[in-house]
Order: structure tokens, then sequence, then C-alpha cells
């Protein structure tokens, strides 16, 4: 009996510890508002799914714009002691200090999706995205093949100064400046709101009856961007190519409202972003950056296993 006693007691021991080490793992996005943030959240809750070392939390504030708000999601994390931070910055500047405060702290943090400032370098461990730069040019390289090298095209984006938005926005501008005439109308910030989108294209479409082309550079954006089409009258009669991948967005694809969406791998980007906290709690060496990726879908590719493992 005694003997069966020290086991059980060394079972509840054992057990305790096991439960002692279990470390939280903070996923901190720019909104739980959007289907692609969400679909991160699925990529971070299928890496951290039978980790018996480690649970994982996700938030992000209501809307994107709510830079204050995010950071008090970062503060907050530190202070309860998360044994790493995955985080999506909505603001390059903003989130810098909390990062470094998390570094001090000892607590890794890998950022996805967007840059921080490079006074932040050194106070994280990896970075995580769509080649933001790349994927512009991709876009920008579309609509000339589609819209030609001459006309005007509106450029629909979301948050200025974001470091997703710098590349992403900023590259397709140059690309189209150096490879054609095409004459740039905007950028516009939507403040990724979709319905500050719809507006804001309704009244471009109505102020520009020459445009030949529009793109929409985020989820919200790209869907009230392509909703203001549709209720002008002129799908098909613009070429407009959008940015993310949810449902609407597809619709839009083939309907052929959207000529092509770009879409990154928001999945992936929760995936590896917990999957890298952990290696780096393992000791491992990890790759200062690591490109998820992004695909043109249009009417001709949307259906096979390339788009569809993107698309959410």
């Amino acid at each position: 009996m005694r003997t069966l006693k020290l086991g059980m007691l060394a079972s509840a021991l054992a057990l305790t510890a096991g439960l002692a080490q279990a470390g939280e793992i903070a996923v901190i996005v720019k909104a739980t508002s959007s289907n692609f943030w969400q679909n991160v959240n699925k990529g971070a809750t299928a890496a951290i799914e039978g980790d018996s070392d480690y649970t994982m939390s996700f938030d992000g504030p209501a809307t994107e714009s709510a830079v204050a708000d995010q950071v008090n999601l970062v503060e907050n994390a530190i202070n309860r002691g998360v044994d790493g931070i995955v985080l999506a910055p909505s603001d390059p500047e903003a989130l810098a200090p909390a990062v470094k405060r998390a570094f001090e702290s000892g607590i890794p943090v890998v950022i996805i999706d967007s840059a921080l400032g490079e006074g932040a370098k050194g106070t994280y461990q990896a970075f995580l995205s769509t080649d933001n730069c790349a994927a512009g040019e991709a876009v920008a390289k579309r609509m000339i093949d589609e819209a030609g090298t001459e006309g005007k095209v509106a450029i629909m984006s979301y948050v200025a100064g974001v470091g997703s938005e710098i590349g992403r926005v900023g590259c397709f501008s140059d690309y189209l400046t150096e490879n054609s005439k095409l004459e740039i109308v905007g950028p516009y910030y939507s403040q990724s709101q979709m319905a500050q989108a719809l507006n804001q294209t309704t009244d471009i479409l109505a102020s520009n009856p020459d445009l030949v082309g529009i793109f929409g550079a985020n989820e919200p954006t790209a869907v009230g961007m392509g909703r203001a089409i549709q209720q002008a009258g002129k799908a098909g009669q613009i070429v407009a190519l959008g940015f993310d991948g949810n449902e609407d967005l597809q619709q839009f694809v083939r309907d052929g409202l959207l000529e092509a969406t770009a879409v990154q791998g928001s999945f992936a980007m929760g995936e590896l972003g917990v999957e890298t906290v952990i290696d780096i709690l393992s000791g491992e060496k990890v790759d200062s950056f690591i490109n998820t990726g992004v695909v043109l879908v249009d009417q001709d590719n949307i259906d096979t296993d390339k788009a569809q493992n993107v698309l959410y």
C-alpha cells in the first residue's frame, strides 16, 4: 500500500510539474474583426494543437486603427509573464517600446505581417511576412498587363505608415511610375474600414470617369472597393485588383468584378509564427526573415490547390 501511495504521489507531482511548465504564447494581431486575422488564428491554433508545453491566446483590438489598444494588449501580455509573443504591429513606431520591454523582460517576440521601425531591430527574434514589396510589384505588373500603359489608376489603401502598406502600396506605385505612363490617383486611406472604402471608391469613380484601373490594398478596403464598383454598374469596365482572399473577394473574382486578388499566406503566418516562438524557446536557431508568400488568384487558378491553400 505504501508503495502504491508513493507511486500516486510521484504521478501527482509529475502532473503538477507538467502543468507548471506549460506557458502561454500570446498571439496579438491588428484586429480580430476580419477573416484575414481569424485565418491567422486558425494557423496559430493548428501549431499549438497537441503541444503539452504551451498554450496559445489570441487577441487584438476591434479595429486596425486602434493602435493604443494594441499597445495595451502587448503590455498586458508582458505583465502576466507570457513565454512568447507573436505580434502583427499596427504601427511600426508605436509598438516598438512595448516590444523592447518584452525583450528586456526575456520574452521572445516574433513579428508577423508588418515590419517594425528600424530602431526596433535587435528587440525581436524573427519577422514572418509576405514580401510586400514583391507583392505590390506583382500586382502592378498585372495592372499594366490588363489596363495598358496609359490612363488613370486609383489606389485604395488602408492605414498610412503601416509596414505592410509602405512596401505593398509603395512598390506598386513605384513599379507603375517606372514602367508605364499610368497616372496614379491617390492613395486614399480607408483605415481598414469597409464602409469607408466603399464611400471613397464611390466618390472616386464619380469624379474620375476615365479610370482604367483601381487597386484595393487589403481585405476590408478591397471588399468596399468591389461593392462600390458593383453599385456604380462598372463591373468589367475597369481593371480592378484586390489584396487578400476572403469569401467576398473570391466571389468578386469568380464574377469577373475583380481581375485578380493577391492572397497572402495568413494561415502560415499564424502557424509558423507560433512554431518559430516554440523553436526559440527550445534554444533552436531561427531565420531572421521568413517569407510566407503570396498567390495572385484569378478565374483561371481559383480552384487549384495552390489558390485554395491560401484562400479563407
